[in-house]
């Protein structure tokens, strides 16, 4: 290919993009046709049919590369797209954000500052703004783009531990470092909690022993009791807790803890309260109650490429007070210098952890304007009425047994054919989870319970049926016969 082939803005290069995005997708739509969610290859067998150079000193062209894509990379990797595709939490992504995507791609933009990307800046800031009016934050909160749930925790934390640390300590941390004292700074979350608030402890270096994790109750919530002794024995203790992490929609059950009643707690104590609502945020697209009192978080994080149907990466922080991002902006004269602060240019590297940054507003922007709030709201429910159907489904089952009722679209389960003790039981659903991915027919999640071995269902697809979840249990079921018949488990 010439040099004027290779980018944009030329003849040849504009046509020679036409020709690789229509060759590209032909590829995506073979793969999203496919039969099964799965090839069912293993990594070594992946190795091998992976086995081209990958920087030849010749290339082989712009066609053939992306024909050995379509060919050897699509079609073994896992069809989020296929309805019976229903392990994690990788949504299948709508039309319009993957549209969005390749035109941010293209556009190339940057929002760090705003001569990078002025469209761009805005769009993000109007995006954030209806972020606000759909979780009923106030007026004085701002937010920005990130790339999930786990940099939008560890941000929210970063900022709680050094809004703390200066009015405890009159300590600027990003200046001077932790004090001496913040050896007993602590963050409080459930135990179902995701495993990003440890992770961000690490990172933030208070050490994941800073992270007291509050027993649940039945339904997988924190448990108001348990808060409350913890609290106390904190205190006892002369533990410092600074912020209470509250989670909306755990991983494995989707449990969303009383958020109005942490609300409440975190008022007490003077606690930062944050909400980790990367799963169940979009409940907020729907006339569900259970996000009540998120309104009176100090943070929250949301995640677009789960329940909004998004293509990864693609989350956001909110921050109920706008100016708390002043414990982590700086400036830099190439970039934002202080005069552009002072004339109001919105450069948006001040409320982020990174600095190249994608334009990732873009996906949610036309997906928000191409369906609109009910639209949306409509494929969120849908996936819970079905995670209830499912429910029903295997808690009819004699060789099944549902482990929880769902609160989201993640429905527990385990294949239990007859009456064998838990032990047996964890060992046989382990062997079933390795033989349906070897298989490929249904791509299914595990996780552990009680010290059991389990299987989960996360339906995010709404055109998953239940047929669809009938067929995946038949496969389960068939997995599970084949390793009764060799003896797998004893």
């Amino acid at each position: 290919m010439s040099t004027d082939e290779l980018f944009l803005g030329s003849d040849a290069g504009d046509a020679a993009y036409r020709e690789a995005m229509a060759r590209a997708t032909d590829a995506v739509l073979a793969f999203a046709d496919a039969e099964t969610p799965y090839s069912g290859r293993s990594p070594e067998a992946l190795d091998a049919v992976l086995d081209a150079p990958v920087l030849p000193d010749t290339g082989v062209g712009l066609p053939a590369a992306l024909d050995e894509v379509a060919t050897t990379v699509l079609p073994h990797s896992v069809g989020t797209s296929n309805p019976r595709c229903a392990a994690h939490l990788q949504c299948p992504p709508m039309v319009p954000g993957l549209a969005a995507e390749a035109m941010l791609t293209a556009a190339n933009q940057s929002l760090d500052s705003f001569d990078q990307a002025p469209a761009a800046t805005v769009l993000e800031q109007q995006v954030v703004e209806a972020l606000r009016e759909l979780f009923g934050l106030p007026a004085s909160a701002d937010g920005v783009f990130t790339s999930g749930g786990t940099q939008s925790n560890f941000q929210a934390l970063l900022l709680a531990r050094d809004r703390h640390c200066h009015r405890a300590f009159d300590r600027d941390v990003q200046t001077a470092g932790l004090p001496p004292a913040a050896s007993s700074l602590r963050i409080l979350c459930s135990e179902a909690a995701h495993f990003t608030g440890k992770q961000a402890a690490h990172h933030l270096g208070l050490g994941e022993d800073a992270v007291v994790s509050v027993p649940t109750d039945g339904d997988h919530r924190l448990s108001l009791d348990a808060l409350d002794e913890t609290l106390a024995s904190l205190d006892a203790a002369g533990a410092v807790p600074f912020a209470l992490v509250g989670t909306a929609g755990t991983t494995d059950f989707g449990s969303i803890d009383p958020l109005a009643a942490l609300a409440d707690r975190a008022d007490e104590h003077d606690l930062w309260f944050h909400v980790d609502a990367a799963y169940g945020g979009a409940l907020a697209l729907t006339d569900d109650a259970r996000l009540d009192g998120i309104e009176r978080a100090d943070s929250l994080a949301v995640d677009f490429h789960k329940l909004f149907y998004q293509p990864i990466s693609c989350g956001a922080l909110l921050v109920r007070d706008g100016d708390e991002f002043r414990w982590m902006a700086r400036n830099a004269a190439y970039l934002n210098p202080a005069s552009d602060d002072a004339s109001g240019v919105p450069n948006l590297v001040a409320k982020s952890v990174q600095t190249t940054r994608r334009f990732d507003a873009l996906k949610p922007y036309v997906a928000f304007r191409a369906l609109g709030r009910d639209r949306l709201g409509a494929l969120v429910s849908a996936t819970l009425d079905l995670a209830t159907a499912a429910a029903d489904l295997l808690d009819a089952a004699d060789d099944f047994e549902l482990v929880h009722e769902p609160t989201l679209n993640a429905v527990v389960f385990r294949y239990r054919p007859r009456l064998v003790d838990d032990h047996a039981v964890s060992r046989l659903n382990a062997a079933i989870r390795r033989r349906l991915l070897d298989d490929g027919r249904a791509i299914v999640a595990r996780t552990e319970v009680d010290g059991v071995t389990s299987l989960k269902f996360t339906l995010l697809n709404p055109r998953t049926t239940l047929d669809d979840v009938a067929a995946m249990l038949d496969v389960v079921r068939e997995c599970g016969e084949t390793a009764l018949a060799q003896e797998v488990v004893a």
